[in-house]
């Protein structure tokens, strides 16, 4: 089930892991899958931090020290829903205004014992004010996120997207 509609983007992925397992590759090892060319910093980035608590950040930090926090963690219920906020504004740079942010909800929802669907929801994406398209069609595009999805189910073995 893909799908974009006017400021949400939808897509989902199975992977052949417990959902615990699942939940926490997906946000312990956010830096593994993350693309290093999507990159805020003036420097190549050294890691990707995921902070596993509400309040916490998700951000780069370069190889030079600096660091880019471009994203708030508004939920974290593990192993089924993790929220975070979407600080990256049309213009490609961090905003610092969080009513111009929009949200994307993982859920994690177990088909089997060993087997996990991720579902993905970036949504409110108009909030992002004029040129919310461009955040629109960037995640959405081959290269947003399905390009996370199918780097994150390379960590396991015989995932399948749709």
């Amino acid at each position: 089930m893909t799908g974009t509609t006017a400021a949400a983007v939808r897509r989902q992925i199975v992977v052949e892991a417990p959902l615990e397992r699942a939940f926490t590759v997906f946000t312990e090892r956010f830096g593994d899958f993350k693309p290093p060319e999507h990159n805020l910093l003036g420097a190549p980035i050294a890691e990707t931090v995921f902070e596993p608590k509400v309040g916490g950040h998700i951000y780069d930090r370069g190889v030079d020290g600096s660091e880019c926090r471009w994203a708030r963690v508004l939920a974290f219920e593990p192993p089924h829903r993790v929220v975070f906020s979407w600080d990256i504004s049309p213009q490609w740079q961090v905003e610092a205004d969080p009513d111009n942010t929009s949200e994307v909800e993982v859920r994690f929802v177990a088909e089997t014992p060993q087997r996990t669907r991720v579902e993905l929801e970036h949504r409110h994406i108009d909030r992002h004010g004029p040129g919310w398209q461009a955040v629109s069609d960037g995640v959405g595009h081959d290269e947003g996120w399905p390009l996370y999805l199918a780097r994150y189910a390379a960590l396991f073995t015989g995932a399948s997207e749709s």
